[in-house]
C-alpha cells in the first residue's frame, strides 16, 4: 500500500521511549514524511500547544504522564487544543473509562497492546476528517444562529407538542417587551388574546400532522404591556434539540391594518355622502325640473322668460348628470371595497 504523501503534523505526548519509538515507526510506515514532535510531560505538551508555533493535525496522548494523568489530563489537553483532534493511547483496557473519555470530547480511544500501523493511521485520518466536518457544522450553525439573532424582524422557535418557546431572537425581545427568560418560560398561547387561543391550537394541530410544512397567516398578538398588534406569520417545521418544532418569522402589520381600516371608514363616509347626493339632492332637483316643464306647458311666459326657462332646464339636466356620476362612483367604491 503506497504511503500517504500528505503533510501530517503529529504531537505525541508520551514519556515512555519504547512506546514513542513504536508510534513513530507506525506513523512512518503509513505516511511518507510526517512531522512528529514528542512531549514527555504535561508541562512540556502545554508549552508546545499554548505557544501556537505549529498547528498540529492530531495529538496522540498517553494517559499516564509523570505530572498529570487520567480525566484531568484529557480535559486540560482538550482545552489547549480545541481545534485539533485528540486520540488517547493507553495500556488500560477499562471500557467504562474509554466511554467516559470519549464523552469528554476526545476523537478516539486506542489500546497500546492492540495497536499497529493500520488502525493508528485510520484513526488519525478519520479523526481529522471528523473534526473538519464538526468544524464546518459548527460554522454553519453559527452562521444561521447569527442570521436568527441579527434578523430585524421577530423570530422564534416553539415546541409543537407543548407550544413552549424554545428560542427567541433579540428583535422579538425588543418588539414584545418580554425578556429572554420570560419568553422561555411561556407558551405561544400567552401572546394571543384569550379569545384567539382556540384558533392557534387548531392551527398547530393541523401543522403537527405533517413532517414538512410551510405555514402562513394573519393573527392578533399581545405585547407585554397589553398592546394588541396584528401580525403576519410565516413558519417552517424544523427539528430543534431533538424536538419537532416550528421556526416562525413575524411581521407586524398593525400600521398597515389600521391604514386599511381608515381607508374603509373613509370609503364608508364617501358612500354616505354619495347616497345623500344621489337621493336627498335628487328629490328637490326632480321637483325643480317638474316645475320648469309645467311653466313651459302653460305658455304664459314671454320670449325672454322662455329663454331663462331654457337655461334653468339645462342647469337642472347638468346637475342631474353630476348626481348620476356621483352615484356611479359610489357604486365603484363599494365594489372595490368588497373585492379587497
Amino acid at each position: 500500500m503506497p504511503k500517504n504523501k500528505g503533510t501530517f503534523k503529529v504531537l505525541v505526548v508520551e514519556d515512555n521511549p519504547g512506546d514513542f519509538a513504536l508510534i513513530e515507526d507506525y506513523l512512518m510506515e503509513q505516511i511518507a514524511a510526517p512531522y512528529i514532535r514528542q512531549a514527555k510531560t504535561y508541562k512540556e505538551a502545554s508549552a508546545i500547544l499554548a505557544g501556537h508555533e505549529i498547528d498540529f493535525d492530531v495529538v496522540l496522548l498517553d494517559l499516564t504522564l509523570p505530572d498529570k494523568s487520567g480525566t484531568e489530563l484529557i480535559s486540560d489537553i482538550l482545552k489547549l487544543s480545541p481545534e485539533c483532534p485528540v486520540i488517547v493511547l493507553t495500556g488500560y483496557s477499562d471500557i467504562s473509562f474509554g466511554i467516559k473519555s470519549l464523552s469528554l470530547g476526545i476523537s478516539d480511544y486506542l489500546l497500546k497492546d492492540e495497536l499497529s500501523s493500520s488502525p493508528l493511521y485510520k484513526s488519525i485520518i478519520y479523526s481529522i476528517e471528523r473534526k473538519k466536518t464538526m468544524r464546518r457544522l459548527e460554522e454553519s450553525e453559527k452562521k444561521y444562529s447569527d442570521l436568527f439573532q441579527l434578523s430585524p424582524q421577530p423570530m422564534w422557535v416553539y415546541d409543537l407538542e407543548t407550544l413552549s418557546f424554545l428560542r427567541v431572537n433579540n428583535a422579538a425581545i425588543r418588539h414584545y417587551g418580554y425578556s429572554e427568560e420570560e419568553f422561555l418560560s411561556m407558551t405561544i398561547r400567552e401572546i394571543r388574546p384569550v379569545q384567539d387561543v382556540p384558533l392557534i391550537e387548531q392551527s398547530v394541530a393541523h401543522i403537527k400532522q405533517h413532517d414538512q410544512y410551510y405555514s402562513s397567516g394573519t393573527f392578533r398578538h399581545t405585547k407585554k404591556n397589553g398592546e394588541l398588534i396584528y401580525v403576519e406569520i410565516q413558519g417552517n417545521i424544523i427539528q430543534f434539540d431533538g424536538k419537532k418544532a416550528e421556526l416562525v418569522l413575524v411581521s407586524d402589520i398593525t400600521e398597515r391594518f389600521e391604514h386599511i381600516n381608515a381607508i374603509e371608514k373613509q370609503n364608508e363616509r364617501l358612500r354616505e355622502i354619495a347616497w345623500t347626493q344621489s337621493h336627498v339632492v335628487r328629490a328637490p332637483l326632480a321637483r325643480m325640473m317638474g316645475l320648469v316643464n309645467l311653466i313651459g306647458d302653460l305658455k304664459i311666459a314671454s320670449p325672454e322668460c322662455e329663454k331663462l326657462l331654457g337655461y334653468l332646464q339645462y342647469s337642472c339636466e347638468e346637475l342631474d348628470a353630476i348626481i348620476r356620476d356621483i352615484a356611479k362612483k359610489a357604486s365603484l367604491i363599494e365594489t372595490i371595497s368588497q373585492d379587497a
